[in-house]
């Protein structure tokens, strides 16, 4: 049975959507880090499991909109600005393979 995020089958966008759930993870680890915390207390800050936080640090888990609204909330963010953290890395890493790319040409 097919993924419903995935139902049109196109793998770009099974690889765009992997890459956003994974850059989202790297900046949720980024802006926890600057604060000095750990993910133990980003879980209690947020009401979230620690092993769930470390999952979406990792790019294992797609978090639902009420968990980015709980992430947001905990690192005194906007969820927009949370989520916007995210494709600004998304972003930074689509231009380095392009770079890399250029290189290896």
């Amino acid at each position: 049975m097919s993924n419903p995020v995935f139902a049109s089958g196109h793998a770009d966008e099974e690889a765009l959507t992997s890459a956003l759930v994974q850059s989202f993870g790297i900046g949720v680890r980024q802006l926890r880090r600057e604060r000095g915390w750990s993910q133990e207390r980003l879980a209690e800050n947020s009401n979230l499991n620690r092993s769930y936080i470390g999952e979406i640090e990792r790019g294992t888990a797609i978090a639902s909109l009420v968990t980015v609204e709980k992430l947001a909330t905990a690192l005194t963010l906007s969820p927009s600005a949370l989520v916007t953290h995210g494709e600004r890395i998304n972003q930074q890493n689509l231009v380095r393979g392009l770079q890399l790319m250029a290189i290896a040409c």
